[in-house]
């Protein structure tokens, strides 16, 4: 009677379940499936688990350890430290950029930090976009650890389709997030927008999807400056402490424990007075630490650490030449690499800006074709300087080659058009030559030449 109620009450309550797991392939694994999730999205890519230790481990470091916080922090204080500041010709379309950079929910001139510090530390940024239906939209930063696969197009792993979240206890079956794509982009007829992602990424190889972090290969380097650290420092603790080793002669072994059970009871006080007699002298045991040795491992490792971050000894709090002249010229390529990720940070606002009008685009049924962007709605999006300094020495290089260019300009050698564009590049400006020429003559400013005759009437010159 058991026999045949217990199977039957098992598929009953259990049936459904089993036979869902095997059409699904979760009862029984293959060698086809055996790996499935684990493979990289591309075969240039890191593998799925490596990549997830590589972020753990870089959060981690940013988390705890003071030179991966402060290499982080350095890139973010020179790409957006200085200010962003937004641009448009458009009076409606800079209301819009406004409202949406400053709108309390997605308070952008302190999430650009945030933005950066995660594209440095992790390697990728993504930004999952929702829009409301008055067309207003808000941006918030998904970790890179929380995204197990980009799914991208077969003919172009660079167009992605869609991003699939890390499967939770609370979520074991994510739903996909849309990559977007202008094109495609709809809004539905309650006016609601699906929420779409954008991916942007550094260090990326060529054929990869996914960028890598700029602690990555410093990793095992900071890991070994932090022990070497925390060992001198341990045994710095110890330095002051000392063992004392008492010689005598003494009849048997029991004798000899007896004595240091006695000393051990009641040990000297530091500063006390020993009395001893012939048989028995005693002796201070001290660490010996080579401090010299020490400090050139310690700078070797730092040093390994600055080339690495593309950084000078004396951005991580080490003077390693006590030369002025030295130390400037040491920041002349990381200026260059933060002059880059300034760029590059800055387009990638650019582009989240565009999408952000686009979608209000929808709302207001204004939305330009492809290739008929309005030129007057372009947002130009520019940082701060990366330096006091360059302002200084663009300005005095502006001044000496205003005096230069203007002698070749008065003898005809050059148009106001060339001398506009030698002064404009030499400090370090970039600027609508025609436009701004245009733009003085309607204003009645003479140019060079009208000034020439001012000063020369005809007949009286050179």
């Amino acid at each position: 009677m058991q026999r045949t109620i217990w199977p039957g009450l098992v598929e009953r309550l259990f049936g459904a379940e089993i036979r869902r797991q095997v059409r699904a392939g979760l009862a029984a694994e293959t060698e086809n499936t055996f790996l499935v999730g684990a493979r990289a999205s591309s075969p240039f890519d890191r593998p799925q688990g490596d990549r997830q230790e590589v972020l753990e481990q870089a959060l981690e470091a940013w988390r705890v350890n003071p030179l991966a916080h402060r290499l982080v922090e350095l890139t973010s204080q020179y790409a957006v430290g200085g200010g962003i500041t937004l641009h448009c010709k458009h009076p409606a379309t800079t209301r819009f950029v406004n409202a949406f950079w400053n709108q309390r929910l997605n308070r952008m001139p302190v999430r650009a930090g945030e933005w950066c510090d995660e594209l440095t530390r992790s390697g990728n940024l993504f930004i999952l976009l929702t829009t409301d239906t008055s067309g207003m939209s808000y941006a918030r930063a998904i970790p890179a650890s929380q995204i197990a696969e980009i799914r991208c197009r077969s003919n172009d792993i660079e167009q992605a389709i869609e991003f699939l979240p890390r499967a939770s206890l609370e979520s074991p079956h994510p739903q996909p997030w849309a990559a977007y794509n202008p094109d495609t982009d709809w809004q539905g007829e309650d006016g609601s927008f699906p929420p779409v992602m954008l991916h942007y990424a550094i260090n990326r190889p060529a054929g990869a999807v996914w960028g890598e972090s700029d602690l990555a290969p410093l990793l095992r380097w900071l890991s070994r400056y932090s022990n070497w650290l925390e060992d001198r420092a341990r045994l710095n603790r110890f330095r002051t402490a000392f063992l004392y080793q008492v010689k005598a002669r003494f009849i048997s072994e029991t004798e000899r424990l007896a004595r240091q059970q006695r000393l051990n009871a009641s040990p000297p006080s530091p500063g006390s007075i020993l009395v001893t007699d012939e048989n028995e002298s005693w002796e201070v045991i001290g660490p010996k630490l080579e401090s010299n040795e020490a400090n050139t491992d310690g700078l070797a490792l730092k040093k390994m650490i600055a080339a690495g971050a593309g950084v000078p000894l004396h951005f991580l709090a080490e003077p390693e030449s006590a030369t002025r002249a030295t130390a400037e010229a040491a920041g002349g390529p990381t200026y260059r690499r933060f002059e880059q990720r300034q760029a590059y940070f800055l387009w990638l606002l650019r582009d989240v800006l565009q999408a952000v009008l686009n979608r209000r685009g929808l709302v207001e049924r204004r939305r330009p074709g492809p290739g008929r962007v309005d030129p007057q709605a372009w947002v130009e999006v520019q940082g701060g300087d990366l330096s006091a300094r360059d302002n200084a020495a663009l300005g005095l290089a502006g001044s000496h080659i205003m005096a230069t260019m203007a002698q070749l300009r008065d003898r005809g050698l050059i148009d106001d058009a060339e001398l506009v564009r030698l002064v404009y590049r030499f400090i370090g400006e970039r600027t609508e030559i025609e436009a701004l020429l245009a733009r003085g003559k309607a204003d009645g400013t003479p140019g060079p030449a009208a000034a020439r005759k001012d000063v020369f009437p005809e007949g009286k010159g050179d």
